[in-house]
């Protein structure tokens, strides 16, 4: 049986919905990372992007646990000699929410361009309101 033998079937994708609001970042990050995966699936291949669609609400009402929220930071380097520039986790949440939960999950998923494909699939937003009213969810969390 060749690669090219495999099917996924691409209908079978279901949405899902997470309210952020006062979860914990890295538990919801690693539920978000298996259903882009497909890992909750009896089909799940890792050679494949069988995964679903995640929709995260309230991502600026997101808690760490601990005393992280005053030590975690956020690097940036463009390349140039001295240019690293750091954000705390108090300064992204005023400014980028959705870039901590974002950035959170690709770091659970494969350092590939299947990866990337599966990082399409995940929609955050800072508030309540969404552009994905019209599609039904699987479950509301």
């Amino acid at each position: 049986m060749k690669l090219t033998d495999y099917k996924i079937d691409r209908s079978a994708r279901v949405w899902y919905h997470f309210d952020a609001k006062d979860q914990i970042l890295g538990r919801l990050a690693s539920q978000i990372a298996t259903l882009l995966m497909g890992k909750h699936k009896p089909n799940y291949t890792p050679l494949f992007d069988s995964g679903d669609y995640v929709v995260v609400t309230n991502a600026k009402e997101i808690k760490l646990s601990g005393v992280k929220a005053e030590q975690k930071e956020y690097k940036t380097h463009s390349g140039y000699i001295g240019n690293l520039k750091t954000k705390t986790f108090k300064q992204m949440l005023a400014k980028q929410p959705e870039k901590i939960i974002y950035e959170a999950v690709r770091k659970m998923l494969p350092k590939t361009l299947l990866g990337k494909k599966m990082m399409k699939k995940l929609r955050v937003y800072a508030g309540p309101e969404h552009p994905h009213q019209g599609i039904e969810f699987v479950n509301n969390k």
